[in-house]
């Protein structure tokens, strides 16, 4: 018991020493923020926050996880950023879906999560200043693309400063968490969806209740003794309901994709992606006088999407990722190129792809 004693002790050494030490960096951030204030500069930086990890990471001997450090400096970044401005980060809501998860993620626990009832609620809560930024998604790696964020993007000059991947884990909640007493279930479509083949064997007859979001049918679950919700985690704590089953998907490597928007564009890390909107004319080998430029400089690109334009009938507007940044060099050129072809060109955003 001696030597735990005297293990302890030194742990508490160590403690006081990284409090000061988080003071002292809390003071400089602090200095930071008034500089970026004076001028006019964004407070959030994800190059920079990008940077300080890997830095970090290469430096990790262990036995302390890379994972576990990235979440703790995720915390301290948002800390950090609430001491200069606290972030207001709009997300579909309400709270406790997997958008505004993914957003913590993101952004940590200090900022300011404002729940929106729509995905275009929440481009128009960052176009009109209301937040800073917002969370919305854009593709599951079962399910495909999110159809409604790209056609906001034909609505709203925004841009796109950051992507998050989050694994999607589904359960099964009720107040009960007795199976035999579920009559109902109130589910988001895609849920659902990703869920399908649980339900038809598990919960055969059983009615599904559409709603508008995970969270949405957690809420609605907690008010009903008959009901049961496909949601998350967080929503479990969120509406204080109980667990019938856990991870209830499909498939285990469930991911969605999450898009960061805010009105201005994202400096260079090294590791980027870019993502373009564009339209061409209706002529034969268009599309092949398109994806040539990248070929040429040996782009990779890890996305095409196309929608109708809504302005001419069988006209499309093709959504374009690619890996690179537009401050890249051979971005540029195979951009330039590209950018004669259009009949409409639009770089949406470069900013740090996921790792």
């Amino acid at each position: 018991m001696d030597e735990i004693k005297k293990i302890r002790q030194e742990i508490d050494k160590i403690d006081d020493k990284i409090l000061e030490l988080l003071t002292k960096r809390a003071n400089l951030a602090i200095r930071i923020g008034k500089i970026k204030k004076k001028s006019l500069l964004q407070t959030y930086a994800p190059e920079r926050e990008r940077a300080i990890i890997e830095r970090l990471l290469s430096k990790n001997k262990g036995p302390f996880p890379n994972s576990s450090l990235k979440l703790i400096y995720r915390e301290i970044f948002s800390v950090s950023r609430s001491l200069e401005e606290p972030l207001k980060i709009a997300c579909l809501g309400p709270l406790a879906t997997f958008t505004h998860l993914a957003a913590i993620k993101q952004f940590g626990s200090s900022a300011i999560y404002l729940p929106e009832e729509s995905i275009k609620a929440v481009f128009d809560a960052v176009s009109r200043d209301r937040a800073h930024y917002g969370v919305v998604p854009i593709e599951n790696s079962t399910e495909g693309v999110v159809s409604y964020t790209l056609d906001m993007f034909m609505d709203f000059d925004l841009y796109i400063s950051g992507e998050i991947m989050l694994e999607i884990n589904h359960n099964l909640l009720s107040i009960s968490g007795d199976r035999t007493k579920i009559k109902r279930i109130y589910s988001h479509p895609q849920a659902t969806a990703q869920c399908r083949r649980w339900l038809e064997k598990n919960m055969p007859g059983i009615e599904i209740i559409e709603a508008t979001s995970t969270a949405r049918a957690a809420e609605l679950a907690s008010r009903d003794p008959e009901g049961a919700a496909i949601a998350g985690d967080l929503a479990a704590q969120y509406y204080d309901l109980e667990f019938v089953e856990r991870h209830i998907e499909d498939f285990k490597d469930n991911y969605t994709r999450f898009l960061v928007i805010s009105k201005t564009m994202v400096p260079r890390t090294g590791k980027d992606k870019t993502s373009l909107m564009l339209s061409l004319k209706d002529r034969p080998g268009a599309l092949h006088d398109l994806l040539s430029p990248f070929k040429e400089q040996k782009i990779n690109l890890t996305k095409i999407e196309s929608r109708p334009s809504k302005t001419k009938a069988w006209q499309y507007i093709f959504f374009i990722d690619l890996e690179g940044h537009v401050e890249d060099i051979k971005v540029k050129k195979a951009l330039k190129k590209v950018r004669d072809i259009c009949i409409d060109f639009k770089i949406l955003g470069s900013y740090p792809r996921h790792d």
